[in-house]
């Protein structure tokens, strides 16, 4: 009886999903989706991004190399939009709509990578165009398939069972020691694969302060899309929790900050900073590695 409540309830709460996303004014899910999109592809881009390797494959790849990337990017991302994609769908999917679907998955991929290796100033006006589409076109290939698996990565479906409701309930300090570990483990899995390496020193030698706040500025943008804004949880439902910094704005700086402290940890850990570095240094490689430990950070939050 009390499985076909449940079912009863779920099934319920998917059909008034579901007329929801009619009624809502299309421009404004049409910008839902993309910026699902987005996040989608930064929670599986990120990472890469980080890697000189990738870098240097891109800076030196031939016109035919880059061909063949967008291409098989293109084959993948179409087979995984014919069985999911970026979009909450709210009617019988044709498959001839799956290749407009991976021709914007590709396009948000691109620019997601491209604007990343700006501010991150891989990519500059001194910087041959062959070079810079090498660049943005491997890196996007992650972008794209994160873009493609979006929904399948954190759906919001079954998160209003009862057990969510009962979740709801918790004292408001249990809710926000909640949110701030599932920030630290977040974090740590996904900085922990790039503190090691060289790639925090060699961002550092070519960043100067504005670049350094158009990090800060990001950071906060996708911490904030990924987790109140995408559509992958219950949003309305995180809004209204009680716990003692469970606003969006001030859950997004106070678990943006625990990222840095994770970050700043982590290099440390790693000897990429020791006690005698001056202050600076330390402000500027925590940032650094502090946009992925961030959107790590706000996955953990969507995972507990």
């Amino acid at each position: 009886m009390k499985t076909s409540r449940q079912g009863k309830s779920n099934a319920s709460g998917k059909k008034k999903h579901q007329l929801r996303n009619r009624t809502i004014n299309p421009w404004r899910r049409e910008l839902n989706d993309i910026v699902r999109g987005i996040c989608g592809g930064f929670l599986f881009g990120i990472p890469l991004l980080y890697t000189m390797e990738v870098w240097w494959i891109g800076s030196s790849a031939t016109p035919a190399m880059m061909l063949l990337a967008l291409t098989l990017t293109f084959i993948v991302v179409f087979l995984l939009n014919r069985s999911e994609g970026f979009r909450h769908r709210t009617n019988a999917f044709r498959h001839y709509e799956a290749i407009t679907e991976t021709i914007e998955a590709m396009a948000i991929g691109l620019f997601c990578s491209a604007f990343i290796l700006l501010i991150l100033q891989e990519l500059s006006s001194v910087i041959a165009l062959k070079e810079a589409l090498g660049k943005i076109i491997f890196e996007s290939v992650p972008f794209s398939l994160g873009v493609a698996l979006a929904n399948q990565l954190l759906s919001s479906e079954g998160k209003n069972s009862p057990g969510s409701r009962i979740k709801q309930k918790k004292i408001k300090v249990n809710a926000t020691l909640s949110d701030l570990s599932g920030t630290l483990i977040g974090a740590t899995v996904i900085g922990f694969n790039i503190a090691p390496t060289d790639e925090i020193l060699f961002l550092a030698a070519a960043t100067s302060e504005p670049w350094l706040l158009s990090i800060v500025a990001t950071s906060l943008l996708i911490s904030y899309g990924i987790v109140f804004q995408a559509g992958f949880t219950a949003e309305e439902q995180r809004k209204q929790h009680r716990g003692i910094f469970q606003t969006p704005f001030s859950e997004t700086i106070i678990c943006y900050l625990v990222s840095l402290i994770a970050a700043a940890a982590m290099l440390w850990f790693f000897q990429k900073l020791t006690w005698n570095d001056p202050w600076t240094v330390w402000l500027e490689y925590t940032l650094l590695l502090g946009l992925p430990t961030t959107i790590g950070g706000a996955a953990g939050r969507l995972a507990i």
